[in-house]
């Protein structure tokens, strides 16, 4: 069983900055592949970012060059740096840990992310 915590959501004016954090419970957590997915208001919830358990990461278009995915293997933790946001980023964020051979997909409670114009 693999819990997720998600925090550092909040309001931010547009053109600031956010950190969204994952704590994730269990051993498994470094052999993992993480996301960040995020559900805007009245619409299909969308792939943010990815990170690998080697590191190598993927984003949306609609995020290259503004967020960043990382992880801390030693607490357990995946983060999302979010700059330059838009009022379209305006989301509800959720923390993932993709399906595979060792275990089954766990998602976060999820975390509110609003940016004003």
């Amino acid at each position: 069983q693999v819990q997720l915590v998600e925090s550092g959501g909040g309001l931010v004016q547009a053109g600031g900055s956010l950190r969204l954090s994952c704590a994730a419970s269990g051993s498994i957590f470094r052999v993992s592949t993480m996301d960040w997915h995020r559900q805007p208001p009245g619409k299909q919830r969308e792939l943010v970012a990815r990170i690998r358990s080697g590191g190598s990461t993927n984003y949306a278009d609609s995020v290259k060059g503004r967020f960043t995915i990382s992880r801390d293997n030693a607490k357990n933790t995946v983060y999302l740096q979010m700059n330059s946001l838009k009022p379209e980023d305006t989301a509800v964020y959720y923390c993932h840990r993709a399906a595979d051979f060792i275990s089954s997909e766990y998602w976060g409670q999820g975390t509110q992310v609003t940016v004003s114009s």
